[in-house]
């Protein structure tokens, strides 16, 4: 288990300690499980020269750990914590560092599940090279699935079709599993995350930390509060700001009441309005279906803002309280800035879990 001690002031020292866990039972390989072979591979013929990470270190279950409710390694079995990260050339050293973190400070790493939605194939076999032992599928998304609903946004990253591959987990993931974690690439996380796993979602589908001191109408336009037709959405809602780069999602009942679409519709009205209703990339549309009807998680499983909140060269320090997930939301990306020499000084505690290889 990890604990951060609190930092004094703005730009004050980072400090980690690591307690190591009890013994670890050790339990036979499980085979990462491919993907339709017809999916597109990949058309960089350098790609592996540009990216090279170390192997991560094995991990094992602890004694404690519940035991595999199926003979043979399944994505279907019920004893599984799924997971889904996105992977792309650009955030591919964020995700690596996310999975790290997760396998380190989990007392059942080998009971937790990856599903890695890419828009290149050709990235699983970096992923199997990097953790050979670790449970994992990844899914192709199409890129067209999206490109026409996305709207510019302030800042050209958040226009990237990956962003709103969350929106179609449902569809993407097996049916037997109706639970999983969706993480954003640029976080760690220094917490078990079977405690997150384990969160009571009540009636509800998504569970986030909630923000609801945060002015929520900025989220969208004039436009779009002017009309009643549109703001009417939030009649009999207490709207609050919640970050989509962490969630607990029931992908049961999101399969069921049909939430892709009404995403989908959100964006459509976006892109055929006379003015636009908001500004801010994929997290407006899910605010507008899911905003007020969010089971609320502690603060502690999302520190966001460590990327500056789009102002390129701030730096943040931590919310008061006790941490169990850093995120670097925002332009900043903690890799970028431990290369150029001019870190952060919280971006010291994501650089323990970096297994990329610079090259000579």
């Amino acid at each position: 288990m990890l604990w951060i001690m609190r930092f004094s002031g703005f730009f004050s020292a980072a400090m980690v300690m690591v307690v190591l866990s009890p013994s670890l039972q050790s339990f036979p390989p499980a085979e990462a499980i491919r993907s339709d072979s017809h999916r597109r591979l990949s058309t960089s013929a350098h790609f592996f020269d540009k990216f090279y990470f170390r192997k991560a270190s094995v991990f094992r279950n602890a004694n404690e750990c519940r035991l595999p409710e199926l003979e043979k390694s399944s994505v279907c079995d019920p004893s599984l914590v799924h997971v889904a990260i996105t992977l792309d050339v650009e955030y591919l050293r964020g995700s690596i560092a996310a999975v790290h973190s997760i396998l380190q400070h989990s007392k059942c790493p080998e009971s937790v599940f990856f599903h890695f939605l890419v828009p290149d194939m050709g990235l699983e076999s970096l992923v199997r090279s990097t953790f050979p032992e670790l449970k994992f599928k990844v899914y192709y998304f199409d890129p067209e699935r999206v490109r026409n609903l996305i709207s510019s946004s302030v800042r050209q990253a958040l226009e990237q079709p990956l962003n709103y591959a969350r929106n179609y987990l449902a569809d993407l993931l097996e049916t037997c599993v109706t639970r999983v974690i969706y993480l954003d690439s640029d976080l760690v996380v220094v917490d078990d995350i079977s405690k997150l796993w384990s969160t009571s979602l009540g009636e509800k589908t998504i569970g986030a930390p909630e923000y609801c001191h945060a002015n929520f109408t900025k989220y969208f336009t004039e436009h779009f509060w002017s009309s009643s037709r549109l703001s009417g959405v939030f009649t009999g809602r207490n709207p609050c700001y919640f970050n989509t780069g962490v969630m607990v999602m029931d992908l049961a009942k999101w399969r069921r009441y049909g939430y892709t679409r009404r995403i989908e519709r959100w964006m459509e009205i976006q892109k055929t309005s006379i003015s636009r209703i908001y500004e801010l990339g994929s997290l407006p549309p899910f605010l507008l279906v899911f905003a007020g009807h969010v089971a609320p998680i502690e603060h502690r499983w999302n520190q966001h803002g460590l990327g500056g909140d789009n102002v390129w060269g701030s730096c943040r320090d931590l919310h008061p309280g006790p941490v169990s997930l850093l995120h670097w939301s925002g332009s900043g990306k903690p890799w970028l800035r431990l290369d150029s020499k001019r870190p952060c000084p919280l971006d010291s505690l994501w650089a323990p879990f970096d297994l990329f290889v610079h090259s000579a």
